[in-house]
């Protein structure tokens, strides 16, 4: 019995360390930025990305630059798609996270586990969005026109479309009326999270953001919210 509760201390302390070294390594490396100098081109769209504290979404006009989103994520595919909308949020995550978390008092410990171990599929979870809903949780990423192409690619890479045609969407599944899901690509783990998949399209696009964005914080910590 000493025997084993030496074993399950040891593992313990060695699970506190490892969990310790993640949180540490992702907050040092926000000192250490990609792409900290401005390329110096004409910042032509005003995107955003929003963050709830956990988890983030990149925000950007549902139409502009030739880019019309609703072509991806059609308006159909809601509830009840507001007549006024102007702006789309773009989040990736780990499939039944996605599907069975609507709220955070519906996290479970398995269900937590399930995600960070990478065995499952992944998500994109799209709302429209009112010029009104761009309150609390913005963060504004003004883009020039190659850098909003840049994330206009990396969405599409993560999209699984039909055919030629939109996104796949997942029917029935709402958080409310504005939203929706499609399937996507990619495997979500401990280092794949829904905030790195936002810090990794940033970096791609030559955006200032941390080398690794595994936290909300990590994302949003060199842009200025609105």
């Amino acid at each position: 019995m000493r025997l084993a509760l030496k074993l399950l201390l040891r593992f313990l302390l060695a699970l506190a360390s490892l969990v310790a070294v993640y949180f540490a390594t992702a907050f040092v490396l926000v000192f250490f930025p990609v792409n900290p100098e401005p390329r110096g081109e004409p910042l032509v769209v005003q995107a955003f990305v929003y963050s709830n504290g956990v988890h983030t979404d990149l925000v950007f006009p549902l139409h502009t630059q030739g880019v019309d989103w609703s072509q991806a994520f059609p308006a159909q595919h809601l509830p009840e798609a507001p007549h006024d909308a102007a702006y789309i949020a773009i989040g990736w995550g780990d499939r039944e996270f996605y599907l069975n978390t609507p709220r955070w008092r519906d996290l479970t410990a398995s269900r937590a586990l399930q995600a960070l171990s990478g065995s499952g599929r992944t998500l994109l979870h799209v709302s429209y969005l009112r010029e009104a809903d761009l309150q609390s949780g913005m963060h504004a990423l003004p883009l020039s026109a190659q850098q909003y192409a840049s994330l206009v690619n990396y969405v599409e890479r993560a999209l699984v479309r039909s055919h030629a045609g939109p996104g796949v969407n997942v029917p029935g599944q709402h958080y409310g009326a504005h939203d929706a899901f499609y399937e996507a690509n990619g495997a979500y783990d401990l280092f794949s999270t829904c905030n790195a998949w936002v810090g990794r399209g940033l970096a791609q696009a030559g955006v200032k953001v941390s080398a690794w964005t595994p936290l909300a914080t990590q994302v949003v910590w060199h842009l200025p919210r609105r």
